[in-house]
């Protein structure tokens, strides 16, 4: 399966189509997402939500996967952070109409805001894995760790010294972890007052510093 598979740097022509995967494989299936009810059934986009990945598609270090037949069936949007980014990001929440797309991002960006990853590595940018997603159909299948490693190819290229991302389910978490990922911050659904359905039980923080081979 994986040999018939293309991967390629997301660029603004693919955006609709990348959407598009989204909206029937991650906006509505994401657990904070489907626990706050931001859309209420599979195919169903939230402008919020939407605006957000086209933000992170804009940093231009997006990834997808494609099958032989053309068809996107699995991405991971990157994006790059910078200090003080975090700050200004949940100070914008504040004139957001969507109360659901509100109490997740202010969650995350308050467990985020607990972690300085810029002070403790010395530097000034960050690699984000944002948003990573499988097409239903193909998943078990190796994907979502291919898009990984391709993305942290990518940070490399860039130079960047650090990655992160936030794992909110079990799946990215196990794919995190096996990619030599780190936590550093973790928060139990059971403690929040957001209804997470199991078998997903936390918030993960992770990074991973990358190797200097210059």
């Amino acid at each position: 399966m994986l040999d018939s598979c293309e991967f390629m740097l997301i660029k603004p022509i693919h955006y609709d189509e990348v959407i598009e995967h989204l909206k029937e494989n991650f906006f509505y299936d994401e657990p904070l997402n489907h626990a706050v009810g931001l859309c209420r059934v599979k195919g169903e986009s939230n402008p919020e939500l939407e605006k957000h990945s086209l933000a992170t598609l804009s940093d231009g270090v997006s990834i997808a996967i494609k099958n032989s037949k053309g068809k996107i069936i699995g991405v991971c949007l990157n994006g790059f952070l910078h200090p003080g980014d975090t700050l200004k990001a949940q100070e914008a929440l504040e004139s957001c109409q969507d109360e659901r797309f509100k109490k997740i991002f202010n969650l995350l960006y308050e467990q985020n805001l607990k972690v300085n990853l810029f002070e403790l590595f010395n530097v000034d940018i960050i690699f984000e894995y944002r948003i990573l997603s499988v097409d239903k159909e193909y998943r078990g299948q190796g994907l979502a760790k291919k898009l990984i490693q391709k993305s942290e190819e990518i940070a490399k290229k860039y130079h960047c010294k650090v990655v992160k991302g936030d794992a909110t389910a079990v799946g990215s978490l196990k794919i995190c972890l096996g990619h030599g990922m780190k936590p550093i911050s973790e928060l139990l659904y059971e403690n929040i007052d957001i209804p997470v359905e199991k078998p997903h039980e936390k918030l993960v923080i992770l990074y991973k510093v990358l190797e200097d081979k210059k």
